[in-house]
């Protein structure tokens, strides 16, 4: 199944609806604690940092190191964060607009 059959399947659909009514990390927080398991947000959570840091300049050796993700794990995100997707892209610049404004 490629991503256009994943994303049209009607289970999908409503994963998407249920993600996109969140207003708060506390909501994305319980609703992320009631799908996944807690080794699946950790991984969630480091290639997020993956790519964070290739964002941030760091080599795949540094970014491996710090974030004890494998040089196979760096790859993919490297390549999704330089990809034409764009997901990554768009967190990274919203969540470090956000956390400038705080500051």
């Amino acid at each position: 199944m490629d991503a256009d059959e994943l994303f049209a399947t009607p289970e999908v659909e409503r994963l998407l609806e249920a993600l996109t009514s969140l207003s708060s990390v506390d909501e994305t927080r319980a609703l992320l604690l009631d799908l996944c398991t807690v080794r699946e947000i950790e991984d969630f959570a480091q290639r997020l940092e993956v790519a964070r840091r290739l964002d941030n300049g760091e080599s795949y050796l540094a970014v491996s190191e710090h974030t004890g993700a494998s040089s196979t794990t760096v790859s993919r995100v490297s390549k999704c964060l330089n990809g034409s997707v764009g997901g990554y892209r768009l967190v990274l610049e919203r969540t470090q607009s956000s956390q400038a404004c705080s500051e």
